[in-house]
C-alpha cells in the first residue's frame, strides 16, 4: 500500500517537473518568434517613399503691413479743358467704363467758333493762292509773267499751305460737332475722378481736371512701412495682398519700388507693388493687408513641412541612415514659411529625410 502511494506521488512529481519544461520552452520561443517579428525597414521599402534633402537657406521672416490700392500711373489720364465755354451734356459718371475715343461730355463754346472760323478761311485761302499758282507758272511759261512774280506766287501758296495745316491741326486736337466742343476719353478704363456738371462754366486756364480715367488692367498697392520695419523692406521682395472685399483670394506681386521719404503726417514709409488685375476686382482706395517675405540674413537648415511628425506636443523627422536604416529625430522648428520649415536643431544640411509614409515608419519604429 505504501509502495503504492509513493509510485504515485512520484510520478505526479515527474508529470509536473516535464510541464514546467516545456512552458519555459514555449515562452522561450514566444519571445524569439517576436524577437524575430520586430519592425525593420528594408531597401526595397526605402526604394518606394520619397526623400527630401535638408537645404541651408536664408530664413524668411513675414512682414504684416497695410497699404491701399491705387491707379497705375503709367496707365491713368487727367483730362483738362482746352477751351473755355458752358457744358451742356455730361454722358458719364464716377466709376462708369468708358472706351477709348467715347465722349465724356459737350460744350459750347466762342473759341471753337473761332477755330472753326480759321480753318475755313484758310481753305478758302488756300484754294485761292493755289489757283494764282498755277496762272502765273501758266503766264510764265508763256513769257507774260516774271520770275519774280512766279516766286511770289509760290511764297503765297506755301504760306496758306501752313496755315491752313495749322488750323487743321488746332480743329483735330479740339474735336467738335453740330452741337460743339466734344471732351473725349483718350485710353479706356475706369471714371475715377469727375469734376464737372452739366451748365458749368469751364475756363481753359483752370489747373483743376474735369475727368481722371485709369486702366484697371495693372493696379499699384500703396505699402506702409512704420519706422521699425524699414530696414527690413527692400525691392524685389515678394508680396502677397489680400482684401476684406476678397478674403480667399491672394494677389502677388513683388515691391518695385520704395520710397525714401516719411510721411509727416502718418510717420510712415511707403512702398509700391504693381500687380496684375484680372476681372478688374481691385478698386482705387481699398484696403489691402500685405504680408511681405523678408530676408533675415540668417543661414539655416530648411526642410519641407510634410517631413514633419508632430507627437506628444513635439516635432520629429525619420532620417535615413545608410541604406536600410531609418531612425527618429527630435527637431526643434525655429520658424514656418508656407510649406518651409527652418530648424534651429535636430538636422543639418544634407541630411535625408523621408517625405512619405512616414507617419506610419514613425508609429512602427516608436513600439
Amino acid at each position: 500500500m505504501y509502495n503504492r502511494y509513493k509510485g504515485s506521488v512520484l510520478a505526479m512529481v515527474a508529470f509536473m517537473i516535464t510541464a514546467g519544461m516545456l512552458q519555459g520552452c514555449t515562452r522561450n520561443e514566444a519571445a524569439e518568434n517576436a524577437k524575430d517579428e520586430k519592425f525593420r525597414v528594408t531597401e526595397k521599402l526605402l526604394n518606394e517613399l520619397a526623400i527630401d534633402t535638408v537645404k541651408e537657406n536664408n530664413a524668411v521672416s513675414e512682414i504684416s503691413l497695410t497699404g491701399i490700392v491705387a491707379p497705375d500711373e503709367n496707365k491713368m489720364v487727367k483730362i483738362f479743358p482746352l477751351v473755355s465755354g458752358i457744358t451742356q451734356d455730361v454722358h458719364v459718371q464716377l466709376g462708369d467704363v468708358v472706351a477709348k475715343g467715347q465722349t465724356l461730355a459737350s460744350m459750347r463754346s466762342v473759341e471753337i467758333a473761332g477755330f472753326t472760323k480759321d480753318l475755313i478761311a484758310s481753305q478758302a485761302d488756300l484754294r485761292n493762292t493755289k489757283r494764282i499758282l498755277q496762272s502765273t507758272q501758266d503766264m510764265y511759261q508763256s513769257g507774260l509773267a516774271s520770275g519774280k512774280d512766279l516766286e511770289q506766287a509760290k511764297s503765297d501758296y506755301q504760306k496758306a499751305a501752313a496755315e491752313s495745316k495749322r488750323a487743321g491741326s488746332v480743329m483735330s486736337i479740339n474735336k467738335s460737332n453740330g452741337r460743339g466742343y466734344e471732351i473725349k476719353a483718350p485710353i479706356g478704363g475706369y471714371v475715377v475722378e469727375k469734376n464737372l456738371t452739366d451748365n458749368m462754366q469751364v475756363r481753359a486756364d483752370n489747373s483743376q481736371n474735369l475727368f481722371t480715367i485709369a486702366d484697371l488692367s495693372t493696379v499699384f498697392v500703396l505699402v506702409n512701412i512704420y519706422e521699425s520695419d524699414i530696414s527690413k523692406v527692400q525691392t524685389g521682395y515678394p508680396v502677397k495682398i489680400t482684401t476684406l472685399s476678397y478674403p480667399d483670394k491672394v494677389f502677388t506681386g513683388k515691391i518695385d519700388k520704395v520710397y525714401s521719404m516719411i510721411d509727416p503726417e502718418n510717420k510712415v514709409m511707403r512702398a509700391r507693388v504693381k500687380i496684375d488685375n484680372p476681372g478688374h476686382l481691385l478698386k482705387p482706395q481699398m484696403f489691402a493687408k500685405v504680408m511681405i517675405s523678408a530676408s533675415s540674413g540668417e543661414d539655416m537648415p530648411a526642410i519641407n513641412t510634410r517631413a514633419l511628425v508632430f507627437d506628444n506636443d513635439k516635432n520629429y523627422v525619420l532620417i535615413r541612415d545608410g541604406k536600410a536604416h531609418v531612425r527618429i529625430q527630435p527637431v526643434t522648428v525655429a520658424k514656418r514659411i508656407e510649406d518651409t520649415a527652418y530648424i534651429s536643431s535636430g538636422v543639418k544640411p544634407g541630411d535625408q529625410l523621408i517625405a512619405s509614409r512616414q507617419l506610419f515608419l514613425y508609429e512602427s519604429l516608436k513600439n
